[in-house]
């Protein structure tokens, strides 16, 4: 493993970009590769076995074609089905997941009462039961799925008269309940904070996962001394399943600097 070699992302579309531009700002020297498998998307529809098999083919890809020297699974649903799989079956490897901000939500929470939202799967997850277990007893949290919301996003639908009834519907109750902190339990959901706060329709704060993974990610490779000595901006490259313009037009709309695509060959 050397510090010369690419990070790796991957998401199952473009919700993983408000990751990689919190990693980019933490980490502006290194090279990144992201894969957006928008082909086999989404995720959060799907079975725990279509998940683990999608999330496997894409971490031999950037280990073992790529050559990245850690991996970021910038997907909330990938990371409840795949990552601790990932992990046992890749001992040698650096893999980081995100999980919904439960434990910092709830500390911030003035009223002790939060929301969550996130995909279906998540919400369903094990993993996502245990962090209500082991940070939220005290807590009155309202989890709210919110199939077609992914979409809204991966189709450059960030505040659209469809996309605030969506927002209305999944946030009337908690609205209605008075939260003062909403957890955003998907990648996607950062790019739809302005029209949440306008569904929402008074001040609360939205808690997103991208600061805190790229800090650990930056201390995981400083522990390793894997951080690049590079001075130079690093690279950004994106590996896309089912590629078309529309894609490319969303994604430069979500990270402006994104310029070289290339189709995912898995």
């Amino acid at each position: 493993m050397s510090s010369t070699q690419a990070i790796g992302f991957f998401d199952s579309g473009w919700g993983g970009l408000s990751i990689l531009l919190a990693a980019r700002e933490t980490l502006p020297h290194e090279n990144f590769y992201y894969v957006a498998d928008c082909g086999y998307a989404p995720y959060g529809d799907q079975t725990h076995d279509y998940i683990l098999n999608r999330a496997r083919k894409i971490t031999d890809f950037l280990l073992n074609t790529q050559k990245v020297k850690a991996i970021v699974i910038a997907c909330n649903t990938a990371t409840a089905e795949a990552a601790q799989t990932l992990r046992e079956e890749n001992p040698q490897a650096i893999i980081i997941g995100v999980e919904p901000a439960i434990k910092p939500a709830v500390s911030h929470s003035q009223k002790h009462r939060i929301g969550v939202i996130a995909t279906d799967r998540t919400i369903a997850s094990a993993r996502y039961q245990e962090l209500l277990a082991r940070y939220a007893q005290d807590c009155v949290v309202h989890s709210q799925g919110c199939p077609g919301l992914m979409e809204c996003v991966e189709k450059g639908e960030l505040n659209t008269a469809s996309t605030r009834a969506l927002l209305s519907q999944y946030l009337g109750s908690m609205r209605d309940d008075g939260i003062d902190t909403l957890v955003l339990g998907c990648t996607h959901y950062p790019f739809l904070a302005e029209a949440i706060r306008e569904t929402m329709g008074y001040p609360i704060e939205l808690m997103e996962p991208g600061a805190a993974v790229s800090r650990y990610l930056k201390n995981r490779l400083l522990d390793q001394n894997l951080l690049t000595d590079s001075k130079e901006k690093g690279f950004d490259r994106f590996y896309v399943s089912d590629l078309n313009e529309a894609r490319k037009t969303v994604a430069q709309r979500l990270y402006p600097c994104a310029t070289h695509f290339e189709p995912l060959p898995i």
